[in-house]
């Protein structure tokens, strides 16, 4: 309190003093608790998703601790925070999620996929079985195939030229990942994958953000994710590893009933071209796809109706698994001790690139998603980004990269979502794959963007 002095001016009483250390204290005590609410959060949502729980349900779960450690009114924090967050995402990308799905199964359905992939590798040959298969995921994925897709068709054609080349099936999961969940994910500009597509929303870039930064990232990730392919190749050659038939024998491909290779790239190129040359939206670039797609191969979608429907409701647990996480992340954003959580992650030294590539990577691991990572991460700090972007004189576009290339590092955890697909149709155990999909998917991206930021310190954008 303040006390009139002799001559009239007002001084601060011992009170005062007393009062304002307690208030602090007092303050200090709850960031500290809030803070390590939304860690404990953190770490419990990582657990669960690692032990196979559904995010579905684990992510209001471990929102709800955050929002009692955090001093919210539980209802609302789940009602409004939780469902604001949840229902923006849904709101904003459920078109470009369906497209996808829809899209990805016509290509599938109709042998469009299969043929590409199918063409790539019996141009590349079976000496280079790996290189291969890198290649045809990569194609698929860089026309806007869904990932999952990728793993479907690619898979049977993984097997025969392994078997052919007599190499060890446990060397496919780290080839089909090196080639669909890496460079052509995040890193090559002008992909039409979500995790290139999120960072547009909160830095108004385009998907060809950072052509340099991009295209440096991507060759790192192929060169390097090459090496070590072919270094495991040899390892287990040498180990006495070859080819081993599975018990179930797996469907071959029938070459001659898939439609014609540059029938089937022709959607492919059509999204691509219009996402990019033609700088339309990515929803007219996936419908344009579909419609294309449909007509180019009618007769050999036998049912139609079911392919749309299978694909629709195949991008419902997409999003809803993506927008869960999101609901979380802006349940930790509206607790009080979020901004010293903030303070802390800009506060990191050096460049900001580096404490949004930080946030992005630990938060796509802690949710085993990388766009659910990123959308947790530029949902809390996009703006707080976008306002240092402007301050510092870093472009956005840097930004943006920064932000695709990080989301696809650590989400490559072994509960990740897309590795145990991968690992279920390849028939494969962790212990027996994870090795790779853990060097190319993981390692090396987070290498990649560190060169990637190191290039944007030297105005190579």
């Amino acid at each position: 309190m303040l006390a009139l002095s002799k001559n009239g001016v007002y001084k601060t009483t011992a009170l005062s003093l007393v009062e304002r250390d307690f208030n602090g204290t007092t303050r200090g005590a709850a960031e500290k608790k809030e803070v390590l609410g939304i860690i404990v959060g953190l770490v419990l949502l990582m657990f669960l998703a690692y032990r196979g729980m559904s995010i579905i349900w684990i992510a209001p779960l471990c929102a709800g601790i955050v929002a009692l450690t955090g001093g919210l009114d539980l209802l609302q924090a789940y009602t409004v925070d939780y469902m604001t967050g949840f229902v923006g995402f849904v709101q904003a990308w459920f078109p470009v999620f369906m497209l996808g799905a829809i899209f990805g199964k016509v290509m599938d359905d109709s042998g469009a996929a299969r043929s590409v992939a199918h063409w790539i590798t019996a141009k590349i040959g079976t000496r280079r079985s790996i290189l291969a298969v890198v290649l045809g995921c990569a194609v698929l994925t860089y026309g806007g195939v869904s990932l999952f897709v990728v793993v479907f068709a690619m898979y049977p054609l993984a097997v025969a030229l392994f078997r052919e080349a007599n190499l060890s099936r446990k060397l496919i999961p780290g080839a089909i990942a090196l080639g669909s969940f890496t460079f052509t994910m995040t890193a090559l500009p002008g992909s039409p994958q979500i995790q290139n597509l999120i960072p547009m929303k909160y830095y108004g870039t385009t998907p060809t953000a950072a052509p340099i930064m991009g295209t440096a990232a991507a060759s790192i990730m192929l060169v390097f994710g090459m090496l070590w392919m072919i270094r495991s190749e040899r390892k287990r050659t040498a180990a006495g590893e070859v080819y081993i038939e599975l018990k179930d024998h797996i469907q071959e491909v029938d070459i001659a009933a898939l439609p014609h290779p540059l029938i089937s790239c022709l959607p492919l190129v059509t999204v691509i071209l219009l996402l990019n040359l033609f700088d339309l939206n990515i929803i007219v670039a996936l419908a344009a796809g579909i419609l294309l797609a449909i007509a180019l191969t009618w007769s050999r979608l036998k049912h139609k109706i079911k392919t749309l429907n299978d694909g629709a409701a195949g991008s419902v647990l997409a999003i809803i698994n993506t927008s869960a996480a999101v609901g979380f992340g802006a349940v930790v954003r509206a607790v009080p001790g979020f901004q010293t959580l903030s303070d802390m992650v800009l506060g990191l030294p050096g460049n900001p690139l580096i404490s949004q590539a930080v946030a992005v990577n630990v938060l796509a691991g802690a949710t085993g998603s990388a766009s659910g990572g990123m959308g947790i991460a530029l949902e809390a700090l996009g703006a707080e980004y976008m306002r240092l972007a402007i301050s510092t004189g870093i472009p956005p576009e840097a930004f943006h990269r920064v932000a695709s290339i990080a989301s696809g590092g650590l989400d490559t955890l072994p509960h990740n979502g897309a590795v145990l697909t991968l690992l279920a149709v390849t028939a494969m155990t962790h212990k027996d794959s994870y090795q790779d999909i853990f060097m190319v998917g993981c390692v090396i991206p987070i290498l990649a963007v560190s060169v990637a930021m190191a290039l944007a310190g030297i105005g190579l954008v």
